[in-house]
């Protein structure tokens, strides 16, 4: 299959408990991809990199359809600029860890990037991370630019207009206690960050959404998790979810609105769609009712 075919794919990461949604209007249905001839001719295929273990995002340059990304849970960064027919590691030796949990691309100069280390797979073999790594020249060169205590990052967003202007949602130390969990947010490209959010010592944030219609609308999930050496407690009445309107400034919480599941929670994967501006997705880890949630009115 022609490698300029894969841009019309729906890249889906899933991982553990969690899963990322891409929100649709229900009146478009991806095209009718029962009758596309185009779709029904395409089939899904392994590309890589086949480096084992556990995959934690995927990043697609904005404008050149055959560059992306792969964050590996022990395997640092790869980087393919021929859709995937080949792929090199663009972090090896330049960090100081292997775990990657989050990465993303400026949609105004690809060649910035932002990692999150420390993969968001709370699993008995985790690896942590020792912060926020950042790149000018698409790869080539590393720096470790800060929030080395929050162990494990879940997502990095990236304004849309301003590639200084970033967020970090961090899991935190998953073994004890940790006030480093939480949002934080540069204003100058992660020369400083602040620590804009934060719910419980034992509840990082496990999913940070900003909206495409506008940037100052985030939501976030908490997720109360605490590994100890004899298993996993995962969710609790920390975990819930949380809007800002003010680019990050003040959080309302949105954890008990009508129809939402009721009792604790777990993992919390969010997505907010490109095309209806109040839709919000949502994917729930519930003791009273999994599934996937939708709000039609913004939260």
């Amino acid at each position: 299959m022609k490698s300029n075919i894969l841009i019309r794919l729906l890249v889906v990461t899933i991982t553990f408990a969690a899963i990322a949604i891409t929100a649709v209007p229900s009146t478009a249905v991806a095209a009718d991809s029962t009758t596309d001839p185009e779709f029904q001719a395409l089939e899904w295929r392994n590309v890589g990199p086949h480096v084992g273990v556990r995959g934690s995002g995927v990043a697609m340059h904005p404008t050149d359809r055959n560059v992306f990304y792969h964050a590996h849970s022990s395997g640092g960064v790869w980087k393919t600029e021929d859709a995937g027919q080949y792929w090199i590691p663009i972090t090896d030796g330049q960090i100081n860890v292997g775990a990657v949990g989050a990465i993303a691309v400026s949609p105004t100069n690809p060649n910035i990037i932002y990692i999150g280390t420390g993969e968001p797979q709370l699993r008995d073999c985790v690896s942590w991370g020792d912060g926020v790594y950042k790149t000018v020249d698409g790869g080539d060169t590393w720096t470790n630019i800060g929030l080395k205590e929050t162990r494990h990052i879940a997502r990095v967003r990236i304004h849309p207009e301003n590639p200084d202007l970033v967020y970090v949602a961090a899991i935190g130390n998953p073994f004890g206690p940790s006030k480093d969990r939480g949002i934080y947010r540069s204003k100058d490209g992660g020369k400083t960050w602040k620590q804009i959010f934060f719910k419980h010592e034992q509840a990082g944030v496990i999913d940070l959404v900003m909206t495409d219609n506008d940037p100052d609308v985030l939501y976030a999930s908490t997720f109360e998790v605490f590994r100890r050496t004899w298993g996993l407690k995962a969710g609790g009445p920390n975990s819930g979810i949380f809007k800002s309107t003010d680019g990050g400034d003040t959080w309302a919480e949105l954890t008990r609105k009508p129809g939402l599941p009721e009792g604790d929670w777990g993992r919390v994967g969010m997505a907010h769609s490109k095309t209806m501006p109040n839709r919000i997705s949502a994917m729930f880890d519930s003791n009273e009712n999994n599934g996937l949630y939708q709000s039609e009115d913004g939260g």
